[in-house]
């Protein structure tokens, strides 16, 4: 017989402190049909197992092309999460009726990991229960001077930014991390991997890597062509600005510079893009101040209309991602034009850095 009191106590609890979950939950069962879902990790926090999950939908062939969405990472950036359950939820309606939709799913593979830090997102904290931050925690260091605390630090897991003890495993959900990117993307002959979190400039960012270096990856000729064709393909789109991230501060241990180098080592000839939506939440605060009083009103929209806005309108960036992941052997450039096009994006990002406007 199902325990009902404990039921009801479990709604309530995540009804109150997690209901990204129950949403979650609710979309998993919609999508029955399509969703295949996994828990890679349990986290025990406010007295219930939170489980970190992987959802993927379309191609099981270990030759589809692969587009991964990441959130959660910082548990008070719950934005992120949230983004991505709309996206969820906008491609189980559509493969109700879309069969062009069902098609391209025959041909390429979406992962969801939408809350890789639940007790964090619980707790309204950076940093996960143990106060590390998952996005400083992985075993790589910058090269050259990071900015104090910003960059990564190993004083106190008290102050934000804490990496974690040196020597250290890495904590449990960057390594659910780790294991999700290498065993169920790396593979692929080509993937792209978006990390949605909030909280820099009151512009909407894409970065990709480094963060722990000024130097270009070995892929700036594929980011640049991807951000060209965004570009002509949406002229009038929401206006992102895509550049490194290095471009802006570097910092120690980010998770998806150690897996894009490892990515170059153990899978030389697939191709690996890591992406991250920095959320330009500052706009949110200018134009309703009463948000600085509340720490969580840095990070996420309060106001009910702007919330929705923020919602619906990543929808067409992940759209297009999951058209160019589909058919990246059309826009991938060829060999003879990579170093033309390097050129040029080191020319754009790495001597005309653009200011937040």
């Amino acid at each position: 017989m199902p325990d009902y009191p404990a039921i009801e106590q479990r709604l309530y609890l995540l009804q109150r402190h997690l209901p990204e979950q129950l949403q979650l939950e609710q979309l998993l069962h919609q999508g029955a049909r399509w969703l295949r879902c996994d828990t890679v990790l349990t986290v025990q926090h406010g007295g219930l197992p939170l489980p970190v999950q992987v959802i993927e939908l379309g191609s099981q062939s270990r030759n589809a092309p692969v587009i991964g969405f990441f959130g959660g990472v910082h548990g008070v950036e719950r934005i992120g999460s949230q983004v991505l359950l709309s996206w969820l939820h906008s491609l189980v309606q559509r493969l109700d009726w879309d069969e062009q939709m069902a098609r391209r799913l025959e041909r390429v593979r979406i992962l969801f990991m939408p809350m890789i830090n639940p007790g964090g997102i619980w707790q309204r904290t950076r940093s996960n229960p143990s106060g590390v931050d998952l996005m400083r925690n992985a075993p790589i260091d910058a090269i050259g001077k990071v900015p104090f605390l910003v960059g990564g630090h190993r004083i106190s897991n008290r102050l934000p930014w804490y990496r974690g003890r040196r020597d250290a495993p890495m904590e449990p959900e960057a390594q659910a991390v780790i294991r999700v990117v290498r065993q169920r993307m790396l593979n692929a002959p080509f993937s792209l991997s978006v990390d949605c979190h909030s909280g820099f400039g009151r512009r909407d960012r894409l970065w990709c890597c480094y963060a722990r270096s000024h130097q270009p990856i070995a892929h700036i000729a594929e980011v640049f062509t991807l951000k060209r064709l965004l570009e002509r393909t949406y002229p009038n789109h929401h206006p992102y600005i895509i550049e490194p991230q290095s471009v802006n501060y570097t910092t120690h241990g980010d998770l998806w510079d150690y897996l894009y180098d490892g990515a170059l080592t153990s899978h030389p000839h697939h191709m690996f893009l890591p992406f991250t939506l920095e959320m330009g939440s500052w706009l949110w605060v200018r134009k309703n101040p009463r948000q600085m009083f509340d720490f969580f009103g840095y990070f996420n929209p309060v106001i009910a209309h702007r919330q929705s806005r923020v919602l619906r309108q990543h929808l067409p960036l992940f759209d297009f991602l999951l058209a160019a992941t589909d058919n990246w052997q059309n826009w991938i450039p060829l060999a003879r034009q990579r170093p033309a096009l390097a050129r040029e994006a080191i020319r754009t990002w790495f001597t005309e850095q653009d200011q937040d406007g």
